[in-house]
């Protein structure tokens, strides 16, 4: 069995180490990212809920980067919410910021009642451009 090819951004967050988990792992040309939280670099959440959904989308922005990938890459996405009726409109506003033009990518949210101190997670499959898995 082929050992696990862990991608890490540069600026890694102390979750990763806290709870021992890779960030993302590649396997051939796809990307499997753990979820992304809007954690500040010391682990800690931001506390105002669109700040952490800003910041979830800007470390999962710093995954795909270091995997050679971006948005546009992304096949599947994943998105967890403490509370989805009232924090919708919020994630939907940042993500038409962020996911940018159609075709968009799969997308499931699931509402939770717990996400280790978090309001907001995403957890995505991208699949790595053929330019960065001939570089890797």
């Amino acid at each position: 069995m082929a050992k696990r090819d862990a991608i890490f951004p540069a600026d890694r967050h102390a979750l990763y180490d806290l709870h021992q988990y890779s960030a993302a792992i590649r396997h051939g040309d796809l990307l499997f990212v753990s979820g992304q939280v809007g954690s500040r670099e010391d682990g800690s959440p931001e506390p105002v809920f669109e700040d952490q959904v800003r910041r979830a989308f800007a470390n999962l922005r710093a995954v795909l980067a270091a995997a050679g990938a971006t948005f546009d890459d992304v096949i599947d996405v994943i998105s967890f919410h403490t509370e989805p009726q009232t924090q919708f409109e919020t994630m939907m506003a940042i993500r038409a910021e962020e996911i940018g033009e159609p075709p968009y990518p799969t997308w499931t949210a699931i509402g939770v009642t717990w996400l280790a101190g978090f309001d907001f997670e995403l957890k995505v499959v991208a699949r790595i451009p053929s330019k960065a898995t001939e570089n890797a």
